[in-house]
């Protein structure tokens, strides 16, 4: 695999910080971080330039919170300036190197993809009922926190050969334990992270029905011993290349018996619904709305148009 050079300049430009500003800023033109840099705003980027020139730059202390929904989890959100900055001038650069690493089933936070571009795909993919009669479905152990830093780094090796890159890839991956949930380069670092794992699955293993959104993962095929075997290769690569560990929820069931309960549908063969949970969050939504219902939950109504929703859509504006 050939090993890219010659790109730190490039990050650390003017110009590239600069766009950086301009991407990290989108949505949160208010916020009182940008408030805040805006009032120094060209002295900062110089600033910024220089310490990343002269690597004296280092990442800001994190502020570190929970969250309770969908499930618990800590956060850690850096300052926009000058972490967020840092992070989109890297990624200008970095994104089209890591996409060509992605194989085509993996879905999160990658452009064009998605969680209903991997509903679609699945929704395809069960015409074939008898080459997808079998799940098995699994994620894995507290993966971000699992992350391993010098596998990690070793995978981002396999593709940049800059030292000067590597030097502020490394001091980022080792500025907080595992990879941190909120950060903007977290989202690609999972994916990295796991994109050979992807690569294993589908060419060497061969198999055809595959779908990875962050570390859920769903596998169909025609027979559950298969997906026996399967799962234990899979425990297998994870201790062995990885550090990693699946979780014990990990389930391998005939479709038609009970669905596919994945990214916050139930699949079958036949239909799509709403995962329960999301039914009852949007009845409940419906109970206090006022205005015009599509307008007040553009967001449900967003999912609810992804599946067979007829009948739960009548209940709800009866």
């Amino acid at each position: 695999m050939k090993r890219i050079g010659n790109l730190y300049q490039t990050i650390v430009s003017l110009d590239n910080l600069r766009k950086a500003d301009e991407l990290a800023r989108k949505g949160k033109k208010k916020s009182y971080g940008v408030r805040v840099h805006d009032k120094n705003r060209d002295d900062n980027i110089l600033k910024l330039h220089e310490s990343l020139k002269n690597k004296t730059f280092k990442t800001s202390d994190y502020h570190i919170f929970k969250i309770y929904e969908p499930k618990e989890r800590e956060i850690y959100r850096l300052p926009y300036f000058p972490d967020r900055i840092v992070h989109h001038a890297v990624m200008n650069v970095l994104e089209p190197i890591w996409m060509s690493v992605f194989t085509d089933d993996t879905y999160s936070c990658i452009k064009g993809k998605g969680i209903h571009a991997a509903v679609r795909k699945l929704k395809r993919d069960l015409k074939d009922t008898e080459g997808t009669g079998y799940c098995l479905k699994l994620d894995i152990k507290k993966f971000y926190p699992s992350i391993d830093h010098d596998i990690l780094k070793a995978i981002v090796r396999r593709k940049i050969k800059d030292r000067d890159l590597l030097w502020l890839l490394d001091e980022i991956i080792d500025s907080a334990p595992g990879v941190p949930i909120g950060n903007y380069l977290s989202q690609y670092f999972a994916n990295l992270y796991l994109a050979y794992f992807d690569h294993h699955i589908k060419e060497d293993l061969r198999v055809k029905y595959y779908y990875r959104y962050a570390d859920d993962i769903v596998i169909l095929l025609n027979n559950k011993e298969d997906l026996h075997c399967l799962l234990n290769t899979i425990k297998i690569y994870f201790k062995d290349h990885l550090n990693l560990e699946v979780k014990r929820n990990h389930q391998v069931f005939p479709v038609d018996a009970r669905g596919i309960d994945f990214l916050g549908y139930r699949f079958y063969h036949t239909h799509t619904l709403l995962r329960k949970s999301i039914k009852k969050r949007f009845a409940r939504a419906v109970s206090h709305r006022k205005g015009d219902l599509r307008q007040v939950h553009a967001a449900y109504w967003g999912w609810a148009k992804h599946c067979n929703s007829t009948n739960l859509l009548k209940k709800l504006t009866a």
